[in-house]
Formats: C-alpha cells, sequence, structure tokens
C-alpha cells in the first residue's frame, strides 16, 4: 500500500459490479485507500465480460478497476460469507452497489457489518435509492437519463438523445466517493460510522441545473436544442466553410459586441434590436442561428479561430478521441499514464485529481482473485484451510 497518500490506511471493501460502484471506489484508490474488490469465483465482475478491446481484457473493467485487489468469494456458502464478516472487522468501509435488500439478504447488511465493526462506513448506491416507490425498479444508465430529464433536453427538437457518456453512473460514483470521504472525515470527531445512501436517479437530478427554475417560475420546458445551448445564443459548435466545426461561446453584452464586430464583422448584426439581449437573442434564435451559419461558410475554420482568439472570446475546436488523445495538453499534463494489468502494461487515462502532497496512484489492474490468498492468510487462516476453500469453491 502506498504512503503518504492522502487516504492511506483506509481500507474498503467493494462488493460492486459494472460501473457506478466501481467507478466510485476508483477515485478512493487514487488517493491511496486500499480496495479490495469482491468478485464470484470463476467469474467475476460482469463488466470483465463485455467485450477484449484491451488485449483480451474488457475496456470497461481496465477503465474502473485500477488500484484494486480482486478477493474472490462465494458469499452464499458459509464460508465464504465468514471470510468477509472477518474482513469487515478490519474494514474502514463497506461499499456495496447491488439492488436494494440484495447485500442485506446474503449477510452483508449494514445492522450484520456495524455490530461487527461500530466503526465502519456503510455506503449503498442504487438506482432509486433505499426507499420510495422506485426503490426496487431496475436501473441502467439510460433508464435513468430518461427518468431524470436529461433525454428530455437532449438531443434535437425533431429527436431525443442520451448523453453519450454514462453521466447518470458517473454522477453517482462521485458523489458515494465524496460521501465516504465525508463520513470518513465525520468518524474523525464522533469515533463512529455511518450509513450513506447514494441514488443515481438522485445524483443526476442534483445535474439539472437552471431547468427546474425556468418551470418553477415561468412554466417552461426545455426545447431541445442540438448543440446549442437553452438560454444563451450564440453558444455551440458551428461549420466552418471547410466542414469543420467551431466552438464559441458568447456569454455577456460586451462579448456580444465583440463578436459581432471582430469575429462576424457585422455592425448591423450588433444594431439589430432582435439581438440586443441575451433574452431577445434567445427569443429570436431562429433567425440569428441561421445568419451566423451562413456567415461561417464564407471561412475556414482557421479564419474563425484566428479572429475569435485575436477577440479574445472563447473558442475551441471539436475534436475526436484520436486528437483528444493527441492533444496538447493531455501531453503536458500527463494525462496519459501506464499500469500493469494480467497482460502487461496498458495505457489509461489519468487521474484528474492534482493534490500536492497526495499524488495519484497507477497500481496494477487486478487479474481476477490475485488477492485471495494473501487476504485469507492475513484474516488468520493457514494453508490447509485456504486450499480447503478452494477445493469447495467458496473462494
Amino acid at each position: 500500500m502506498s504512503d503518504g497518500l492522502a487516504l492511506s490506511g483506509v481500507r474498503v471493501m467493494a462488493f460492486e459490479q459494472v460501473l457506478a460502484g466501481p467507478f466510485g471506489t476508483g477515485l478512493l484508490g487514487e488517493m491511496g485507500a486500499e480496495v479490495i474488490k469482491i468478485e464470484r469465483p470463476g467469474v467475476g465482475d460482469l463488466i470483465r465480460h463485455w467485450d477484449t478491446a484491451v488485449k483480451g481484457l474488457s475496456s470497461g473493467y481496465v477503465w474502473l478497476n485500477r488500484n484494486k485487489k480482486s478477493l474472490t468469494v462465494d458469499v452464499k456458502k458459509p464460508e465464504g460469507l465468514e471470510v468477509l464478516h472477518k474482513l469487515a472487522k478490519t474494514t474502514d468501509v463497506f461499499f456495496e452497489n447491488y439492488a436494494p435488500g440484495v447485500a442485506e439478504r446474503v449477510g452483508l447488511g449494514w445492522e450484520t457489518l456495524h455490530e461487527l465493526n461500530p466503526r465502519l462506513i456503510y455506503c449503498s448506491l442504487s438506482g432509486y435509492g433505499q426507499d420510495g416507490p422506485y426503490r426496487d425498479v431496475k436501473a441502467y444508465d439510460l433508464l435513468i437519463q430518461g427518468e431524470a430529464g436529461i433525454i428530455a433536453t437532449t438531443g434535437y427538437p425533431d429527436k431525443p438523445a442520451r448523453a453519450g457518456v454514462s453521466v447518470s453512473d458517473i454522477a453517482s460514483g462521485m458523489y458515494a466517493a465524496l460521501g465516504i470521504v465525508l463520513a470518513l472525515f465525520q468518524r474523525e470527531k464522533t469515533g463512529e460510522g455511518q450509513v450513506i445512501d447514494i441514488s443515481m436517479f438522485e445524483s443526476i437530478l442534483s445535474w439539472l441545473g437552471y431547468f427546474p427554475h425556468h418551470y418553477w417560475h415561468r412554466g417552461e420546458e426545455p426545447d431541445r436544442v442540438g448543440m446549442r445551448h437553452h438560454y444563451v445564443t450564440p453558444y455551440g459548435p458551428y461549420l466552418a466553410g471547410d466542414g469543420e466545426y467551431v466552438n464559441l461561446a458568447v456569454a455577456t453584452p460586451r462579448d456580444w459586441e465583440t463578436f459581432c464586430l471582430k469575429v462576424m464583422q457585422s455592425p448591423s448584426l450588433m444594431e439589430d434590436s432582435r439581438f440586443a439581449t441575451v433574452e431577445a437573442r434567445k427569443e429570436n434564435r431562429g433567425v440569428l442561428e441561421e445568419t451566423i451559419e451562413q456567415l461561417f461558410m464564407e471561412h475556414g475554420h482557421e479564419t474563425w479561430l484566428k479572429r475569435l482568439q485575436d477577440a479574445e472570446l472563447p473558442n475551441g475546436k471539436v475534436r475526436g478521441i484520436a486528437q483528444v488523445l493527441a492533444h496538447p495538453q493531455v501531453a503536458a499534463r500527463k494525462m496519459i499514464r501506464e499500469v500493469d494489468s494480467p497482460v502487461g502494461k496498458v495505457p489509461v487515462i489519468g487521474s484528474p485529481l492534482n493534490l500536492s502532497d497526495s499524488p495519484a496512484r497507477y497500481d496494477p489492474i487486478p487479474d481476477l482473485g490475485d488477492a485471495t490468498d494473501s487476504i485469507l492468510e492475513e484474516l488468520g487462516y493457514d494453508a490447509e484451510a485456504i486450499a480447503q476453500m478452494h477445493r469447495d469453491q467458496a473462494v
């Protein structure tokens, strides 16, 4: 275990699968926590089998599970459950992201583990939370995006769309990690553990931003506006004459004046009363967007980027994945790292957590069950007992 990291000495039992949970515990692992991932013997996390893109390994598993140890245990067998109860006594955080009630049914509920370890922090992450009418409704990122309003605000007027990445999973994983860190901090003052209840639905609901306020105060349902901003225009990528997009944002009165005079080079655009304010531009979005789009077709993207840069207005390119991975800022900030894995060194995206005294660690991606025997030895099992559990397929 790494020394000197923010969460060094913190042990996490991760009874987790697929995406939201592993994303959250992965953040804890980057900051030095010892994350022990509980997996099914011979099978492992479901995401291990989604594809073979990384030299035979699943891209999802590689993304989410570095800095972890894999402990294979069959929780349905008494010997396997006993292992996890012993482990819980030495653990700071128990994390689970199965359907509500599953952990309790297999003997890993809050009451059971809290009795074994009163200082234990117990975090549950589920689709809709541990109570309420939707408690037992099956949840996937796509379904949560629909239920929580993301799909209604994304896409074009004639066709909705999901966000391209699994934002509900990622948001809830981040909130889970934050909740765990807060609970660890509070435990320093109280000496007691507590329960953390995180839902994907509530996590993404909290991301709706200004949309609820427009509904509460104006009765407005947001339109789908494609690549544009719902309330600010011009804002977004515009297609230049050479077929490349240019991204820009015009958010203030001064920026609007600068955009009209120095970028569009069109004083008449600035003088048009239909576009005089942010709200006026929103009300007349159709004619304004058409005007800007026609002007943008007159020059290639480099011309527009130079004008925007010379005018000191926010701007950028719209890059594909290959271009992003070759981005000069990615190189300068060392955001592509290598980690060991069962198939050798593989590249990974680096951690965005930059703490001056706690650099993120890049420990290996675990093979299935790679830490099982060493953890059992630590818990007091001798060689014969370990061998017997293997024979019984309890581990």
